[in-house]
């Protein structure tokens, strides 16, 4: 099971942004890239911010990760629903979301007490998980999106810590913790990925 289940109900919900959108000339690629930007942007700061000992600043994760949520799914719908499909933008739309997880996740590296090499290894995890997602459309049969740790998922964790951390609860083992679980995580959803792929299993209808 993975949150990525319910992204034909978000998409639905934001459907009429994407027409608004599409009416006012932006494009696709143009979500992609602005989305990327702003995500490198705010991880910089959190990055500035985790240095100097503010963890307040994170409490902008949890509502930056779900706007970027909506502004994904809002740039495959322009792609898909207004003939803006390319593979330009398949390979920007991959990278952009490479680039923004490490920016966003690895701030959390800099935190006192937290143990930088989890940090480190959830975001190497994370990309060879993304790796394997897409290396499975090589047969045609269009991006795994397995669990139990995919990119939504993620983001609903990383997204409560930022939450927890910009409320004051201070940075330690327990955070510690919360990493080496998603690390651990990430191993059988890089497997399901790619034993599903190999096998040519359905993506269960996910677009």
């Amino acid at each position: 099971m993975t949150l990525y289940a319910l992204k034909p109900r978000f998409q639905a919900l934001l459907r009429p942004v994407a027409r608004r959108l599409h009416a006012g000339g932006v494009t696709a690629n143009q979500v992609t890239i602005g989305t990327a930007a702003a995500s490198l942007l705010l991880g910089v700061g959190l990055a500035l911010a985790a240095a100097a000992g503010e963890s307040i600043w994170f409490l902008l994760l949890p509502g930056w990760l779900l706007a970027r949520m909506a502004l994904n799914a809002i740039d495959g719908l322009l792609a898909r629903e207004f003939g803006q499909a390319s593979r330009l933008g398949a390979c920007l739309n991959e990278l952009a979301d490479l680039l923004a997880d490490a920016a966003l996740y690895l701030p959390f590296a800099l935190l006192p007490a937290t143990g930088s090499a989890l940090a480190v290894l959830v975001v190497v995890l994370a990309n060879v998980a993304e790796l394997a997602a897409v290396v499975a459309t090589a047969d045609g049969s269009g991006r795994r999106n397995d669990g139990p740790m995919g990119k939504s998922d993620r983001a609903l964790v990383f997204g409560a810590l930022g939450l927890l951390l910009g409320c004051g609860i201070p940075p330690g083992p327990w955070l510690a913790g919360v990493l080496a679980t998603i690390a651990v995580l990430l191993l059988p959803t890089i497997g399901n990925r790619v034993r599903r792929g190999i096998a040519g299993e359905d993506r269960g209808g996910q677009p």
